[in-house]
């Protein structure tokens, strides 16, 4: 037997008691942990938390000296209370239990956690008030209360958490005061009170003794006032962000003397005077003093600041010359100084030391030319100088920009051709360029992605190229007013996307193409003051979405079609031209009075101003006696009938034949159980069926089981037979999605397929979608008499689709990304249930979390995603950001197009945010005061979320799922509830928070400075 050695065998001896003291701590901290495990309803993802194992094991706990000190359960979805067993922990420092569901008021068991050192409860569901209990914790160095519904007053008695390092209360419903109390927190270096609608009050004077600060974030905490001269005195500020408030007076002198500061955000107060004209921050990043009343001259000391990024200045009264020195700034990336009174030239060196990005000056007094290499670093991705007085031609160096994506310099004294470079620019996307002196021919070719082309009042000549088929993204074509001639080319009516259409006041000659029914989109159509002529084509009528039709002075002769009549015109106009007959029965009324002006030969039945009555020409007309024309009739009738009965035999027996000869060619996949067979659809498959069309086929409502039931059928167009991959990739993917079960996601029953055309069975929806319901210009297509939808069904909708997004994004595998989320694609059953419907362009990812990249851009105007128009990356984000204009439509009533002349709906929605107009006064006024403001102004911040152009700003379809969920009404909207949040408690990881919070920044200040791709 090996013999131990005396030393060992007392040193063995003596470590007894200290495992067995170890294993007894152990022990009783388990049985703890257990019972709290109990009461949470033990929730499978605490699985491993059993009597066999050590918690020190645990991932979730921390240990010391066998004892537990810490319990880290952040994002495990545990919902109910704290129990009041987690203060005998005795030694316990750390408590994370942020994003979660807890619903109670403040957990007080907490205060009796002595010890406790860190405490997260943010992201949660606690209400009520902080009790003034909480100074007890007198070891707190964080203390993070962010993302929940605490009410009331901030309790003085923070000011005794001596030891407090941090201090996180932003976005909550605080509505009392915060106490100047805060400032005796000496050690505090973090202090974020921001997004609360806290009682207006200054700041006290006494935060300037918080010299250990660094971190200062109250923006929209209804602070007023002026900022104390005593901030000069926080020595180690580095970010400082009051922004969105009603600060007023000079900025502080001394607030510029600090040494560390390297984020100034103050941007959307009252601050008047001038910039302080000494700088010494050398260490400034970024610096926003955007949206206030400031005038005075741009300081020479700005040009010092050789570290700034992002200098923004816009939305002043500041005047006077730029400074050179700006331009010497080498980490320079955005520069905005719009909407002031700034004049001279702009500096010629701008882009010659740095890498700039986004350039905006526009509507100032700026004169010269634009500097010629603003472009140099190859990163510059927009560029708006309109409104100004700049004269000269483009710079050539911006052909070869390969970043730039949009291009705004109307409303200047530019002149000279285009550089050809920037017509086909790689990331061009919208160029607006009207009100200036640009000469030359429209290009043959334009990016590949444009969306907006604004060319009007220029002096563009010669004729519209053939080519312009090529321009198949357009969706805005303007180009009013210069000297362009020739015919229209049916190239240019192949533009399919098209929703604005103004060619007026040209020297276009020629007939309208037939073509034009292709523009299916368009909504407005200008070709007056031209030199068409011909008759009016009668395919106007098939354009369901044209709303205003302008073709006045023109030569255009003949009857005016009457499915012109068809269309839901708001405006049209056909004066001085040729037109001879009757004109359309739905226009004879008063509120087209001044619409035929000047075409001598048009009559009409009832008499309006300046036509007259067709009746007398009718009675000169007549010939024929009574009796011969009821003979004639009597004929007529009997010759019809006989000719309908025996048309309709012959094609019945015709397709009793033929579709017993091509039912042999039809294979039908089913993912359902069926009532029906594929000859019950292909024998019903009939144009008096259809129900609607798209870009990828028609739709028709087909009678099943009898009558009993309909289902909706799409009808795919004809595949090349030789493109046998697409084939495959096709059935796979309606594999794929044949196999998703989810009561928000519409069913797809069966798909039947013969060698070049296939059929797509879904469940029918009662209610169409969602689009029909909230757009005046859909309802047509609505029963008479529909109600407009109040907000609890609207809610309930947005909710409903939310969730089928959920589910595909997070609970498929792999996740599926719908790339077309849409309000037109989102249907509603017989109870207004929502359900997700057209997957034609949806994408599985191979793997969660990442990015594919798509051959081909795919989705609806308005609805892109910024990122996608030009990277072509595809992940969850570009259905979270179209979701976000839904959440935009439900609240608004607007259209996802319809922000105004140069924006889409989300831009139109953060500029109006930007400006500080109150949310109230851009809801739908159909329903905003049925009692139910709060929800729509929680929902409205919501989409103004989802629309963040930068992908990892926004939330998760998860997140947003329960936001939703918190903002549903429960009986009525007359009363605030704890379930509104005003998506406070959204996302509350601080390093989310705050690059949503700089996102929000620079969205609200663009306007139509947009740098957001206009797609």
């Amino acid at each position: 037997m090996t013999k131990i050695p005396f030393l060992h065998l007392l040193l063995l001896l003596s470590s007894l008691p200290i495992l067995v003291i170890s294993q007894q701590f152990s022990t009783a901290d388990r049985a703890i942990l257990l019972n709290i495990k109990q009461q949470w309803g033990d929730p499978p993802i605490l699985h491993h938390w059993n009597s066999s194992s050590s918690p020190c094991d645990w991932p979730e706990i921390q240990c010391s000296g066998g004892s537990v000190t810490g319990v880290i359960l952040s994002g495990y979805n545990l919902n109910g209370t704290v129990p009041e067993s987690i203060s005998s922990l005795r030694n316990l420092t750390v408590l994370y239990l942020s994003f979660n569901n807890f619903f109670e008021d403040f957990p007080k068991t907490i205060l009796n956690c002595s010890n406790l050192q860190y405490l997260d409860l943010s992201q949660n569901l606690f209400e009520g008030k902080i009790p003034v209990e909480i100074g007890r914790l007198k070891q707190l160095r964080l203390l993070d209360l962010s993302g929940n519904n605490f009410a009331g007053d901030i309790p003085p008695a923070i000011g005794e958490l001596d030891e407090l390092i941090t201090l996180n209360l932003y976005m909550n419903l605080f509505n009392g005061s915060y106490p100047k109390e805060i400032s005796k927190l000496s050690n505090l270096v973090s202090l974020r009170l921001a997004y609360n609608d806290l009682a207006p009050a200054e700041i006290p004077p006494e935060f300037g003794n918080l010299t250990k600060l660094e971190y200062l974030w109250m923006t929209e905490a209804n602070v007023i006032g002026v900022l104390p001269q005593s901030f000069a005195n926080l020595s180690s500020l580095q970010h400082l962000d009051l922004s969105v408030n009603e600060l007023s007076g000079e900025i502080p002198h001394g607030l510029f003397l600090l040494k560390n500061l390297s984020v100034v955000y103050l941007y959307h107060n009252k601050f008047s005077g001038v910039i302080p004209q000494t700088i010494e921050s050398l260490n400034l990043v970024e610096l926003d003093i955007s949206m206030n009343n400031l005038a005075g001259e741009i300081p020479e000391d700005i040009g010092k600041l050789n570290k700034l990024e992002v200098l923004t200045l816009h939305s002043n009264n500041l005047f006077g010359e730029m400074p050179q020195s700006i331009a010497m700034i080498p980490s320079l990336k955005s520069f905005r100084v719009f909407s002031n009174n700034l004049s001279g030239t702009l500096p010629p060196a701008m882009g010659n030391y740095s890498k700039l990005e986004d350039f905006e000056v526009s509507e100032n007094h700026f004169t010269g030319n634009l500097p010629e290499n603003l472009c140099a670093g190859q990163t510059l991705f927009g560029l708006v100088a309109f409104n100004n007085n700049l004269t000269g031609e483009i710079p050539k160096s911006l052909g070869n920009c390969p970043h730039l994506r949009t291009l705004q310099l109307y409303g200047n004294q530019f002149s000279g051709e285009i550089p050809p470079g920037i017509w086909t620019g790689l990331n061009m996307t919208s160029m607006m360029l009207s009100g200036n002196r640009f000469s030359g021919e429209l290009p043959r070719r334009i990016a590949w992605n444009m969306t907006r082309l604004e060319l009007s009042n220029n002096r563009f000549s010669g004729g519209i190229p053939a080519e312009a088929s090529s321009w198949a993204k357009l969706v805005v074509f303007k180009a009013s007013n210069n000297s362009i001639t020739g015919p229209i080319p049916k190239g240019l009516t192949a533009l399919n996307q098209l929703i604005t259409l103004s060619l007026d006041g040209n020297s276009l000659s020629g007939e309208l193409p037939p073509e034009i029914v292709s523009w299916s989109s368009l909504n407005g159509l200008n070709l007056a003051r031209n030199q068409l002529s011909g008759q009016i084509p009668a395919a106007f009528g098939s354009l369901p979405d044209l709303l205003d039709l302008d073709l006045s002075e023109n030569q255009l002769s003949g009857d005016i079609p009457p499915e012109l009549g068809r269309l839901k015109l708001t405006s049209l106009n056909l004066s001085s031209n040729r037109l001879a007959g009757k004109i359309p029965d739905e226009f004879d009324n008063m509120a087209y009075a001044s619409s035929f002006l000047n075409n001598p030969k048009l009559c009409a039945r009832n008499p309006i101003s300046n036509l007259p009555s067709c009746y007398a020409r009718l009675q000169q007309s007549k010939k024929l006696s009574h009796k011969i024309l009821a003979v004639i009739l009597v004929l007529a009738i009997v010759l019809l009938l006989v000719t309908l009965a025996t048309a309709r035999f012959l094609v019945r027996e015709y397709r009793r034949k033929k579709l017993s000869r091509d039912l042999t060619t039809w294979k039908l996949t089913s993912f359902q159980r069926l009532d029906f067979t594929e000859a019950s659809i292909l024998s019903r498959l009939q144009e008096s069926q259809m129900i609607g069309s798209g870009g990828s086929g028609k739709v028709y409502k087909i009678p099943v089981d009898r009558g009993a039931q309909c289902v909706a059928v799409k009808k795919i167009g004809s595949v090349a037979k030789a493109d046998r991959q697409l084939e495959k990739e096709f059935l796979s993917e309606v594999q794929i999605l044949g196999s998703v079960r989810h009561s928000n996601i519409v069913k797809l029953l069966c798909c039947i397929s013969s060698e070049d055309s296939k059929l797509l069975v879904y469940e029918y929806m009662e209610n169409h979608s969602l689009d029909r319901w909230l757009h005046g210009s859909k309802r047509k297509a609505l029963p008479p008499n529909s109600a407009v939808l109040d907000w609890p069904a609207r809610l309930r909708i947005a909710l409903g689709a939310a969730h089928g997004l959920c589910y595909m994004h997070h609970d498929c595998s792999p996740p599926i990304i719908h790339r077309d989320v849409k309000s037109s694609n989102i249907l509603l059953d017989s109870d207004f249930n929502a359900k997700v419907a057209d997957f034609g362009l949806a994408k599985n990812l191979a793997k969660r979390g990442e990015a594919d990249t798509m051959s081909a851009i795919a989705g609806s105007f308005g609805y892109i995603a910024p990122e996608y128009a030009y990277t072509r990356k595809v992940n969850e984000k570009i259905d979270v950001y179209s979701f976000g204009v839904v959440l935009l439509e439900l609240a608004t009533g607007r259209e996802p197009n319809c922000g105004d002349e140069h924006t889409s709906l989300a831009e139109w929605a953060w500029r109006s945010y930007g400006e500080g107009k109150p949310v109230a006064d851009v809801l739908d006024r159909a329903i905003k005061e049925g009692g139910c403001l709060e929800e729509m102004i929680s929902v409205y911040k919501l989409g103004l979320m989802c629309t963040s152009p930068l992908p990892t700003s926004r939330p998760s379809m998860k997140e947003v799922v329960q936001i939703l969920q918190r903002c549903r009404p429960l009986d009525a909207c007359n009363h605030r509830k704890k379930a509104e949040y005003d998506v406070a408690p959204l996302l509350g990881a601080e390093k989310y928070i705050t690059s949503y919070r700089c996102d929000s920044k620079k969205l609200m200040d663009q306007s139509d400075n947009s740098l957001v791709t206009l797609v």
